[in-house]
């Protein structure tokens, strides 16, 4: 059974850090681009980050500076370090990976991890 399953998720005041983690397991011959979104209460998921299989990242405007995206391949990881965290930033986060399972590529998520933000 193929799956991404984030953990790192929890309560930290405002100015904190939190580094989020996101393992793939099961019949993954290989994985593609891996990125992490969030998706706050009445509010539509957002992409908050996103890393390619050979590094590149992106960054959605409201996190540059303060979050970086890191993936290690040979554990089909990905981390998410979020350093000056403030209350806008809380939210469900949810890690997807483009796994090859099987005869192609197809998108899986995670389950989420809830990060809270205090003032």
């Amino acid at each position: 059974q193929v799956q991404l399953v984030e953990s790192g998720g929890g309560l930290v005041q405002a100015g904190g850090s939190l580094r989020l983690s996101c393992a793939a397991s099961g019949s993954i011959s290989s994985i593609n681009a891996m990125g992490w979104y969030r998706q706050a209460p009445g509010k539509q998921r957002e992409l908050v980050a996103r890393i390619t299989s050979s590094g590149g990242t992106n960054y959605a405007d409201s996190v540059k500076g303060r979050f970086t995206i890191s993936r290690d391949n040979a554990k089909n990881t990905m981390y998410l370090q979020m350093n000056s965290l403030n209350p806008e930033d809380t939210a469900v986060y949810y890690c997807k990976g483009e796994l090859w399972v099987g005869l192609g590529y197809r998108d899986y998520w995670g389950q989420g991890t809830q990060v809270t933000v205090s003032s």
